[in-house]
């Protein structure tokens, strides 16, 4: 049975390349399904001969908010002049593609695809599911980015991101994904915690006797971590001396126990992980710019939970799910909103905290309820929900109105950017983002169907 493919042709008004099109994925067992006006899809392939605004709205709804996956297929490569694909990149597209530019452009969309569909699945599953909680577009773009880079790559990979906003997670789950063989253990090592005047011991390892207390022989990081993975948690930490160690190490493979003469061989993944900007450190000459470039291969930042904030009550109830599995409780709206609105210098981490203080006070059967927050954590009495009209949103307006937007077009745009993010916010699932927006789940699809008719107007 051929495998379907949601496509879109945009602008294509040449029925016989249309067809031709058709006919050369089905002939690698591949059938292109027409997307309905209000159909979502993980996937989707769009097609077109110059970019527009029409198309930017037509990518951006695809993608909803970056959820989606769409693949955009210029088919003239002069479609594509100067700027235009970062364009497309930046109004929702995955990757863009010029179909007359290559040999065999239906096997580079196929392999495009089929990674996708790979990365995906991972995604889906109880194993990252259950660890790395989070539905937002900001929080699946890093997920997503992460599973690619440790299932399909043995590079080292560098993590960056504030305290307290799961680094340490993303570290265990590449470990867990790298599919080397005869994989061996995560060692974890904290360089907050590397007393310098053991560091050696630490990091190579030591013969017996090789220092006053060293009774028998001991294995270092670099041993422990031989065939498997080494993670250094805040590795901006390290002192200069150890940077060129640890480079040595990382270059050749090689190194000495303290007190030894001999060379042992090491071969192990590299996860590195830091709060500071280390290109920052690298200028102000606390950082080593080739051991930097030797980690960062891959890079990956972590966003604070100030940018993922729809991400939060899920936390929530995932953390109370862990504390309280025989009987979790639910949350009254005051401690739902009060939670949505708080801010966490800790992220994630801080939120965990919160959740557990307000466990240990809760009793009874009912619902979290504003007395089960602590009384260091609880707001002023006259706390309100920040009014969502804050001066971004005037600023969006005022641009609006510099451009020469009218009240219809504003009004427009606005409906449209709600329907997105609810859409998104129900990882595209109608009838969940119609009980946000206050309408019935026909009114969503109706309004899906008229925007594309009247805005996209799709061929």
């Amino acid at each position: 049975m051929a495998k379907e493919v949601p496509h879109l042709f945009f602008g294509v008004e040449n029925r016989a390349q249309r067809q031709a099109i058709q006919e050369a994925f089905a002939r690698q067992d591949v059938s292109l399904v027409e997307i309905a006006q209000t159909d979502i899809a993980d996937v989707c392939l769009v097609f077109f001969t110059e970019i527009s605004a029409g198309l930017c709205v037509e990518l951006r709804a695809a993608s909803r908010g970056g959820l989606g996956r769409v693949l955009a297929v210029a088919l003239t490569s002069q479609a594509l002049a100067r700027r235009g694909a970062w364009s497309l990149l930046a109004t929702g597209a995955t990757d863009v593609l010029a179909w007359d530019y290559s040999t065999n452009p239906v096997a580079e969309v196929g392999a495009r695809l089929a990674r996708w569909a790979e990365v995906d699945e991972i995604v889906r599953s109880p194993l990252v599911q259950e660890n790395l909680v989070g539905h937002s577009p900001a929080w699946r773009r890093v997920v997503r980015q992460t599973v690619e880079i440790a299932r399909f790559t043995d590079a080292p990979l560098l993590i960056t991101g504030e305290s307290g906003t799961g680094k340490e997670l993303i570290a265990r789950l590449v470990h867990t994904l790298d599919q080397r063989a005869a994989k061996r253990d995560l060692v974890v090592t904290d360089c907050t915690t590397i007393v310098p005047e053991l560091s050696g011991s630490e990091f190579f390892g030591h013969e017996r006797g090789a220092f006053t207390g060293a009774v028998a022989a001991r294995d270092g990081a670099f041993a422990l971590a031989n065939g498997g993975t080494l993670f250094l948690d805040e590795v901006g930490e390290l002192p200069p001396m150890l940077q060129a160690e640890l480079l040595r190490v990382v270059q050749e493979h090689t190194y000495k126990r303290v007190g030894s003469n001999t060379w042992q061989k090491t071969d192990f993944r590299l996860v590195a992980a830091t709060n500071r900007n280390l290109l920052d450190e690298q200028a102000a000459g606390r950082f080593r710019r080739d051991l930097y470039y030797r980690m960062a291969a891959c890079l990956c930042h972590l966003p604070p939970l100030r940018d993922r904030r729809e991400d939060i009550l899920p936390l929530v109830e995932h953390f109370i799910e862990k504390l309280r599995p025989d009987a979790p409780p639910s949350l009254t709206d005051a401690v739902k909103d009060y939670l949505s609105v708080r801010e966490y210098p800790g992220n994630v981490r801080d939120l965990k905290q919160l959740v557990t203080r307000m466990l240990l006070r809760h009793v009874g059967p009912g619902p979290i309820t504003v007395g089960d927050i602590p009384e260091d954590e609880r707001p002023a009495a006259d706390f309100e929900i920040p009014d969502w009209r804050g001066n971004g949103f005037d600023h969006a307006i005022h641009l609006a109105l510099q451009q020469g937007l009218g009240l219809k077009e504003i009004g427009r745009e606005a409906e449209d950017a709600a329907e997105r993010i609810a859409l998104a916010e129900a990882e595209g699932n109608l009838q969940r983002a119609a009980s946000k927006l206050g309408v019935t789940d026909r009114a969503l699809q109706m309004r899906r169907a008229a925007r594309k008719q009247n805005g996209s107007q799709p061929t």
